[in-house]
């Protein structure tokens, strides 16, 4: 019964894994209410800074922010990777690493460079074996992200472009949708517009009194406004990330109880042909004598 005895143990084996996945399974279901909550909540204030935004950019037209103006001549464009700490999440870091590399080869295929900022241990793993340019990085945010933890990373990029350096900074994240459903997208922070800003919403033009002046006001606003974006960008990402590592710890819980019920019946059918032969040996024995 060497054979049973083999396969004894990786029934063991696969039950051990089975528990473990269910736990992890538990833990990303409990994890994956309280970073919703915590995107949720997240979403109203981003959404009012960028209409502030859309309508301070049509107000007052005589001052431009470096935020607002192309440098066409940079030949660097700035990339902002959000990725998770962590693996067990399924595809969902592989979906927007392959839009980071196709993001990368249309840079170099219009004779261009980029400089990456890595929010995540993976993005920041990946990005160093491809051999990209990384800036700046902020790994170990935890399951509750803080904006003095990123600003750092992010002043980096914000800097370099209005000191002209870099053409552009692009934002590439998980947008969540569902529990089931998570896009990767890639979206332009800078340079900002006033079409994207307003999203065509608003059919006319805003008038605002500024204190101490129209300079500082919007100065503050549209850095508070990148800043925000990012943070969503990181809520978004780390609902993303509980989510697809609790329907890919499910996926692998169910996995292990179909591997387990294979074995078994493997088990059972040696067993039983081991038993047969026994008897025949017992039979033939008998007879013989």
């Amino acid at each position: 019964m060497a054979a049973g005895k083999e396969i004894r143990g990786k029934i063991k084996s696969v039950e051990n894994t089975k528990k473990i996945t269910k736990a992890m399974e538990m833990v990303a279901a409990s994890k994956m209410r309280k970073a919703q909550d915590r995107m949720r909540m997240a979403r109203p204030y981003s959404e009012k800074v960028r209409q502030i935004a859309a309508n301070l950019s049509r107000a007052n037209p005589e001052y431009v922010h470096p935020f607002m103006v192309s440098n066409t001549e940079a030949k660097v464009a700035g990339m902002i990777v959000v990725t998770t700490d962590k693996g067990l999440c399924g595809g969902m870091n592989t979906n927007v690493l392959r839009l980071v590399t196709n993001q990368l080869k249309e840079l170099q295929a219009a004779g261009k460079s980029a400089e990456a900022v890595a929010i995540g241990n993976k993005g920041l793993g990946f990005l160093n074996r491809i051999g990209a340019k990384v800036v700046s990085h902020v790994t170990g945010l935890g399951d509750t992200p803080h904006l003095d933890k990123m600003i750092g990373a992010v002043k980096v990029m914000l800097d370099a472009y209005t000191e002209g350096r870099i053409s552009s900074v692009n934002l590439c994240y998980t947008r969540f949708i569902n529990t089931m459903k998570q896009e990767a997208v890639v979206q332009q922070l800078l340079p900002l517009t006033t079409g994207e800003l307003d999203q065509g919403k608003a059919g006319h033009d805003w008038d605002y009194l500024y204190e101490p002046n129209a300079q500082a006001v919007i100065d503050e606003l549209l850095v508070r406004y990148i800043e925000s974006q990012v943070y969503q960008a990181v809520a978004e990402n780390m609902a993303s990330e509980q989510s697809a590592r609790m329907v890919a710890m499910k996926a692998a819980t169910d996995n292990a109880g179909n591997v387990i019920s294979e074995l078994k019946l493997v088990y059972n059918k040696t067993r039983q042909a081991g038993i047969t032969k026994e008897l025949s040996e017992i039979v033939a024995g008998a007879a013989a004598v």
